[in-house]
C-alpha cells in the first residue's frame, strides 16, 4: 500500500515541478537548467509525500496546496546540491547522474541551489487556498527547519565533526538537525495547514523526528554496505570524509537495532490516531527496510 501512496504522490509532485521553473530571459538559461538538472532528478520525493499524506489524514484536499509540496522538494534538492560541493562532500554522483557542480561548475552549482532555496519561499507566499496568516506559518516552519537552527546548522556540525569521534547524543543531535528538520517540517506544514489540534500535531511532530533518526540510520548502513546502482551516488563516502554515523558508533548490527527501535518510536508516536495513520506506520516500516 505505501509503495502506491508514495508512488502517486510522487507522480503529482513531478508533474508540477516539470511546469515551474521556466524563464524568457535568455541570460538566466543556464541558471534555470542547472536549477532543473537537479530539480528533476527523480528521487523518491518523500519529503513532499510526507506533506501530502499529512493533508490526508487530515481530509484536507491536496490540490491547492501542491506549490507548498514542491517548494518542500525545492529545499530538499538546493542542500543536496549544496552538499555534494567540492568545498563540501565532493560527490562525483547523485541520483544516479553526475552531480550539479561535476555538469555546471561549482559557482553554478552553489548559484542553481541558492535559486531553488529562494524559489521554495516564493512558492509558499503565492498559495491562493492559505489564509494570510496560513501562509506566514507555512514560511516560518520551512525556513526554520531548513535555516541555522535545523538542515544547516546539522550540516555546519557535521563539518566540524569531521575526523571526531562523536558520543551518540552528540550524533544524534547532529543529524535531528541535519535530516530530521526537514522531515518533520512537512507533517508540521500539513497540521497548520489544517488546524490541527496540539495534541494530533505533536503526535505527527513526534513521528517525524523518529522518522528522521530512521532515515539517517538507514542512509549510514546503505553508505557502509550499498552500491553506486543501488544508491545512485557513491558509497562509502562517510568512511572517506572520516564522519561519525551510527555504523562507525555501533557497528552495523548496532545500527541495524537502532533502526528498528526508531522505527517501533514512530509507530508508537501515531497510536492515537489510530487506522487513520496507518500508511505513516507503513512508511517506517518501508523506510527500515529500504535498499536505496
Amino acid at each position: 500500500m505505501i509503495q502506491s501512496i508514495l508512488q502517486e504522490k510522487k507522480r503529482l509532485v513531478e508533474s508540477r515541478l516539470q511546469e515551474l521553473l521556466q524563464t524568457k530571459e535568455p541570460a538566466h538559461r543556464t541558471l534555470y537548467d542547472a536549477m532543473n538538472y537537479s530539480l528533476l532528478a527523480g528521487g523518491k520525493r518523500i519529503r513532499p509525500a510526507l506533506f501530502l499524506m499529512g493533508l490526508d489524514l487530515f481530509r484536507v484536499p491536496s490540490a491547492p496546496y501542491i506549490d507548498a509540496a514542491c517548494a518542500i522538494e525545492c529545499v530538499h534538492t538546493y542542500s543536496l546540491i549544496h552538499d555534494d560541493l567540492p568545498q563540501m562532500d565532493n560527490d562525483d554522483y547523485r541520483r544516479g547522474k553526475l552531480t550539479n557542480h561535476k555538469v555546471y561548475g561549482a559557482g553554478m552549482a552553489t548559484m542553481a541551489g541558492d535559486g531553488l532555496l529562494t524559489y521554495a519561499f516564493e512558492l509558499l507566499t503565492g498559495l491562493p487556498a492559505a489564509a494570510p496568516e496560513i501562509r506566514c506559518r507555512l514560511i516560518m516552519l520551512l525556513a526554520k527547519a531548513a535555516g541555522p537552527e535545523g538542515m544547516v546548522g546539522g550540516q555546519a556540525q557535521d563539518i566540524e565533526a569531521e575526523g571526531r569521534l562523536l558520543t551518540p547524543a552528540e550524533l544524534r543531535t547532529l543529524d535531528r538537525c541535519k535530516t530530521g528538520c526537514l522531515l518533520c517540517a512537512p507533517l508540521d506544514m500539513a497540521a497548520a495547514i489544517a488546524e490541527a489540534g496540539d495534541i494530533e500535531a505533536a503526535e505527527l511532530h513526534e513521528y517525524g523526528i523518529h522518522l528522521g533518526q530512521l532515515f539517517q540510520i538507514t542512509d549510514d548502513l546503505l553508505d557502509a554496505g550499498g552500491t553506486l546502482e543501488e544508491m545512485g551516488k557513491n558509497p562509502g563516502q562517510d568512511a572517506v570524509m572520516h564522519k561519525a554515523t551510527y555504523v562507525s558508533l555501533a557497528g552495523a548490527d548496532g545500527a541495524r537495532r537502532l533502526a528498528e527501535e526508531e522505527a517501533n518510536l514512530a509507530r508508537e508516536a501515531l497510536a492515537p490516531l489510530g487506522d487513520e495513520a496507518k500508511p505513516f506506520r507503513e512508511l517506517a516500516a518501508w523506510l527500515l527496510h529500504r535498499t536505496k
